[in-house]
């Protein structure tokens, strides 16, 4: 394994990823206070941790709070096009982080990049997607001894890991953060709504009004992604595998249809679904000229993108996020952030406000996971609903909103069953 310290793109960028990261901070009063506790307290105080995350002035304050209770850091990128440069020079040069990311890094940089942050044996990884995991347990099965556990904060790495439980090869406990409510009630529906949105208009800087927009997947990222389509004037179209889901959808007001029959009509395209093949060669060759295809999923496998090469052989770049393939017929499908994550590689990802929320409960999963230490079984676990409601009130007094406390009479009505009707 690796023993330099830091791969990025460019240290003079520093100063101008300080600035974001502090426009950042300023929108996440719930970390703060957590990090001031960490700074009293040091819960984390010399604890190895390898982190996998998108790494956005949003995740420097996260990764700045868990050094401020004592952690030894190392962070890499959980997507080759999320990084911001800026932020990536600013950890490094400015609070010494070891980082290993930078933007359009190639397959073998990114997977050299997470060699590189498992390189001090952590004793806790966090995870964004799973891949540090997934290493651990496939090409690094030693360091599965010193991990005391870890936390997974998307949808796709929470499959992945529970499919590792299921055939019993996880080596250590893993806290669920996406699972949590002040997770993926307000991260996946309020983030991934807004940031998907922005990066789809950003990337194309098309006029949604009017526009059949096509959402793959109706899970809490799915429902955001629909209301804000909806709110900018598009006529949504749900496509969905889970009845319970799909008959949501319809008592939302969205027409639902197989993708087969959506293909034909769209004009703009995204999964949200956490699967693979979701958009493939028979949907692709269905759509209209001009159409739009898009992924905030995690994994860029929710578009079969070796079909849509088949299928239109004939490919330029016309905007920074945006390439054309044309098929031997003249139609023309647009696709965006090279299937990546569009909130990420087109746009910033999600607002710093809702990610306050997200890394408030990765701050609390961290101390808890090493708190428990041992006793915890090697599966994955859901995040304590004492720590997801301290995150929540923490919000609320930042925002200034007051809410009621039972009564006793009522804690004992809601805990009994003689009193009847």
């Amino acid at each position: 394994m690796t023993t330099t310290t830091r791969d990025i793109s460019d240290e003079t960028l520093a100063p101008r990823g300080r600035d974001k990261i502090e426009w950042a901070e300023r929108a996440m009063p719930v970390l703060a206070a957590i990090r001031e506790r960490f700074s009293r307290d040091r819960p984390l105080a010399g604890v190895r941790v390898a982190a996998c995350l998108h790494v956005t002035a949003e995740t420097a304050a996260l990764v700045r709070t868990l050094r401020a209770g004592g952690a030894d850091v190392r962070l890499c990128a959980s997507n080759p096009l999320s990084t911001q440069d800026d932020v990536a020079a600013s950890l490094a040069v400015h609070d010494g982080v070891a980082v290993f990311a930078r933007a359009g890094e190639d397959r073998p940089t990114y997977f050299a990049h997470l060699a590189a942050a498992l390189s001090h044996r952590p004793q806790l990884v966090m995870d964004d997607g799973a891949d540090l995991a997934t290493l651990v347990h496939t090409r690094h099965p030693a360091l599965g001894d010193a991990i005391v556990g870890g936390t997974e904060e998307t949808t796709s790495g929470v499959t992945r890991l529970r499919a590792m439980a299921r055939d019993g090869a996880l080596r250590y406990p893993v806290i669920a953060v996406n699972d949590a409510v002040a997770k993926h009630m307000f991260d996946n529906r309020y983030g991934t709504g807004q940031s998907t949105i922005d990066g789809i208009l950003r990337a194309t800087n098309r006029l949604l009004a009017g526009a059949c927009f096509v959402v793959c997947g109706y899970g809490w990222c799915g429902r955001g992604l629909a209301a804000r389509a909806a709110g900018m004037g598009a006529r949504v179209v749900v496509t969905e595998v889970d009845p319970l889901r799909a008959l949501e959808a319809t008592m939302d007001g969205y027409q639902v249809l197989p993708i087969a029959r959506a293909a034909a009509i769209g004009d703009v395209f995204c999964t949200v679904a956490g699967n693979r093949g979701v958009i493939g060669g028979p949907e692709f060759a269905l759509m209209k000229d001009g159409a739009v295809v898009a992924n905030a999923g995690h994994f860029d496998v929710e578009l079969d993108l070796a079909a849509l090469a088949a299928l239109a052989p004939q490919r330029r770049r016309i905007r920074p996020a945006l390439d054309e393939f044309v098929r031997p017929d003249g139609r023309r499908i647009y696709l965006l952030a090279e299937g990546r994550l569009v909130n990420l590689a087109a746009a910033e990802g999600h607002p710093a406000a809702v990610m306050d929320l997200s890394f408030a409960d990765q701050a609390l999963a961290v101390e808890f996971v090493l708190a428990s230490g041992r006793e915890l079984a090697a599966d994955v676990h859901a995040l304590p609903r004492a720590l997801d409601e301290e995150v929540a009130r923490l919000k609320l007094r930042a925002l200034g909103v007051e809410i009621d406390v039972l009564s006793r009479e009522q804690r004992d009505y809601l805990a009994g069953w003689r009193a009847g009707t």
